[in-house]
This record gives C-alpha cells, sequence and structure tokens, in this order.
C-alpha cells in the first residue's frame, strides 16, 4: 500500500514538473520580444530600475556614476526580470569594468526582497502621512530619519538603540566610528553629523534600520583584515560588493585537506571577531553555508552576508560593569529540527566580556554532526579519514565545541580544535 502510494506521488511530482516546463518554455516563446530586448538593454543605467527616485530613502549615491555609464551589467540570465520571481533574496552577479583594470565579477544586493521593500515604502509613508502610499522623498523629512539635523552634533545610542542587531546594544565608540567610515558620502572621515549633508543622514539612517550589512562592511573592512566581502558603492536601492568565490557550501565534499582548511579557517574567524585588539566583539546571529564564500585563488573563506552581526562593545562593559559582566557565558546547545539553528540573548551578548557564542555558532551549524544543510548532515568535517576517526581526538572536542558537557568546556574544546585542525592542516599539506 506505502508503495503504491509513493509510485502516485512520484507520478504527481513528475507530472508538475513536466507541467512546469512546458509552461517556462510557452512563457518565453510569447515573450521572445521581450527577452531579446531584456538581453540588450542594460537595466543597470535606468534610474527607475535602482530605485534612485526613490532617494534619499535609498542606500547611497556612491556610485551612481559608474551605473549610469554602464561600467555594470548583468550576466548572462541574470538580465531576464521574469527570473527574479525565483530570486528571493534579489542578489544578482554582474560585470563592473574600468577601462584601465579590465572586467571584473561584482555582486549586487537590493538588501532586501521586493516584499521588504515595498513594506519599508509603506512604513515610511505611514510615518510621515497616514496613508500607505505617498511621495517617499517629501515623507522621508517628516520621518525618524530626518530628526537629526545639521544642528546635531553625534549620532548618540539613545536615537538608533535596538533599531538592527548593529546597534541593538551601541556604544558612542561604536557610531562614531560608523559615521566616520560611512562611504556614501564625500567627506568621510569626521564622526561629525554635521559633516553629512541632510540626504546623506537620512540615507545612513535608513540603511541602519533596514539591513545595516553596507554598514558593517564599511565599518570593518576587508582591507584591515576583517573576515567581510569588500563595500564597493551603492545606486538607490542597489549595492555593489566585491565577489568572492563559491559558496561554502559548494565544497561540502571537497578532499579533506580541503574541508580541513576551511574549518580551521571558521575558527580562527570565531576568534578574531570575539576577541581583538579593538575590543569590540561580533557576534554572528545567522551562520549558514549560505554566508560564507571562499576565495578561489587563496582559498581563503569570508563572511557574505553581514546582515544579523550585533556589536557588543567591551570596553563599555568593562568601564558600566553591570551584573555579571565578568562571569563566563555559555551559549546553550540548540537541538532543533531546522537548518542553521541558534540560542543566544542578545541582553547577554551585550553585557557580557567573555561569551563563546561565536564558536559555537560555528561549531553547531557548520563543522560538527549536528550540522544539517539542504537535507545534508554531518557538518563539514563529515567522513574523516580512517586513522583521524580512529583516533577520536577530532569527534571529542567536535562534540563538545558543539553541545559542552563540562562548565566552560566549549570555551576549551574551541582553543584545542583550533589548534588540532592547524596541525592536520599542516600535516595534509
Amino acid at each position: 500500500m506505502l508503495r503504491l502510494v509513493s509510485l502516485k506521488f512520484g507520478r504527481l511530482y513528475r507530472y508538475v514538473k513536466l507541467l512546469f516546463v512546458a509552461s517556462l518554455l510557452v512563457f518565453m516563446l510569447l515573450n521572445t520580444h521581450s527577452l531579446l530586448a531584456s538581453f540588450q538593454r542594460n537595466e543597470l543605467t535606468e534610474r527607475r530600475f535602482l530605485s534612485l527616485n526613490k532617494c534619499p530613502a535609498c542606500f547611497g549615491t556612491s556610485w551612481c556614476r559608474k551605473f549610469m555609464n554602464g561600467q555594470l551589467s548583468f550576466e548572462g540570465w541574470g538580465r531576464v526580470r521574469f527570473l527574479d520571481f525565483f530570486n528571493v533574496k534579489n542578489v544578482h552577479f554582474a560585470q563592473y569594468g574600468e577601462p584601465r583594470e579590465g572586467s571584473r565579477r561584482v555582486v549586487l544586493k537590493r538588501l532586501g526582497s521586493n516584499q521588504e521593500l515595498a513594506e519599508l515604502d509603506q512604513r515610511i509613508c505611514k510615518r510621515a502621512t497616514g496613508r500607505p502610499r505617498c511621495d517617499l522623498l517629501q515623507a522621508m523629512h517628516k520621518t525618524d530619519f530626518a530628526r537629526l539635523n545639521g544642528d546635531v552634533r553625534l549620532l548618540t545610542p539613545e536615537v538608533v538603540e535596538g533599531w538592527s542587531d548593529l546597534v541593538h546594544c551601541p556604544s558612542q565608540r561604536l557610531l562614531d566610528r560608523l559615521v566616520r567610515r560611512y562611504a556614501e558620502t564625500k567627506d568621510s572621515g569626521s564622526f561629525l553629523l554635521k559633516n553629512l549633508k541632510d540626504t546623506e543622514r537620512m540615507q545612513l539612517l535608513l540603511t541602519l534600520a533596514f539591513n545595516p550589512e553596507p554598514l558593517v562592511l564599511q565599518s570593518f573592512p576587508s582591507d584591515e583584515g576583517w573576515p567581510f566581502a569588500k563595500y564597493l558603492g551603492a545606486c538607490g536601492r542597489m549595492v555593489a560588493v566585491n565577489y568572492v568565490g563559491e559558496e561554502l557550501w559548494s565544497f561540502y565534499n571537497a578532499p579533506w585537506e580541503k574541508r580541513v582548511d576551511l574549518a580551521w579557517q571558521l575558527m580562527e574567524i570565531a576568534e578574531q571577531l570575539t576577541n581583538n585588539d579593538f575590543e569590540f566583539a561580533l557576534y554572528l546571529l545567522d551562520v549558514s553555508f549560505d554566508n560564507f564564500a571562499v576565495g578561489p585563488r587563496d582559498g581563503k573563506v569570508i563572511i557574505v552576508d553581514a546582515e544579523n552581526v550585533l556589536v557588543a562593545d567591551k570596553k563599555l562593559i568593562k568601564q558600566h560593569k553591570p551584573e555579571n559582566w565578568d562571569v563566563w557565558y555559555e551559549s546553550k546547545f540548540d537541538d532543533c529540527d531546522k537548518e542553521a539553528c541558534l540560542s543566544f540573548s542578545k541582553e547577554i551578548l551585550c553585557s557580557r566580556t567573555t561569551v563563546d557564542h561565536n564558536y559555537y555558532a560555528i561549531c553547531q551549524n557548520l563543522l560538527s554532526r549536528h550540522a544539517t544543510w539542504r537535507g545534508t548532515s554531518g557538518g563539514l568535517l563529515h567522513d574523516p579519514p580512517a586513522e583521524v576517526a580512529k583516533d577520536g581526538l577530532l569527534g571529542t572536542l567536535l562534540d563538545e565545541c558543539a553541545n559542552p558537557k563540562k562548565r566552560y568546556g566549549r570555551f576549551k574544546a574551541a582553543k584545542e580544535l583550533r589548534e588540532y585542525l592547524a596541525q592536520l592542516s599542516n600535516n595534509v599539506r
């Protein structure tokens, strides 16, 4: 009986799949003219496509000249707009050309789905006019994004606290850093708001509230050794970042020595973001295989999705000394049946100086046997060689890092795991 039911479902799936393909072919035939037109024209030069007409309810204008000059163009099928239906995250690949340097691949992001962007417009309009539709250019001047005018000297924590993960618990030191390194202004380098134009201040605040990823990339740039993709610029609601390489997921079945090296790099990233000379702890609240990529030449692991990064200022914590500030915090293992689960308290991340969250996130969601992704389990370090499996140390360290059995066990396991992976990596090279 069960076999008969499965056969029926299998046939139904094949019929639905065939119907979908047939419908797609019919649609393409009926729209051949528009498809050819979409391949011929460069929509990245059009103001409305870039939502430049919605500024200052946008992310910036620093790269508009490059867009308008036709220096950026979608790759291949990325030019076909009806395929955007499947591109929920609004992430596109494009070619960027410089006269002297030739062309290179970049990633273009709208920083949200079409629905999220539409909801953003509605929120702005409702706050300003009480109606869901309005002139965004006029409405922005009546929102909280316009509250800070040229007379306000600094961007302060009480204004933006809680707007996004980046500023869930902001310090003045962090906000000064955000303003000073804001790349969407010609006069960057100053933490004084008066040096920003009204439109630039509104763009900065809107980005901070909607999706602060560009501000993370600007404030903790790759040029200074931070493990994030390089921010290039923006035009309207299109942000350009450097293309890193294939997603970490594509290395799931890579040779063992490659996976060991990637795992070691991931643990080093966890350490760098947790403990650094700047005393900013950057906690990754969304850790999955598609949030990391690997450089094709140097094999370097880079974070390519930095929307959900919480920054805690350890200097401020040490200064204010909230309750239990110096008690080591251990994240609790989350044994859920979904992909990329994490258990954490933002309030505790903001109030402790010694936290194991990043080690926990990397071990549980990427490296250990508890990691699941796209129907596959076992983590990046699955199926180790016989001698490594027989030794048993790797499995023990991964288990303790993901789900510690001893008090403060994850801290010790993470340190030993970094050292063990470094040793394994050197042995297999």
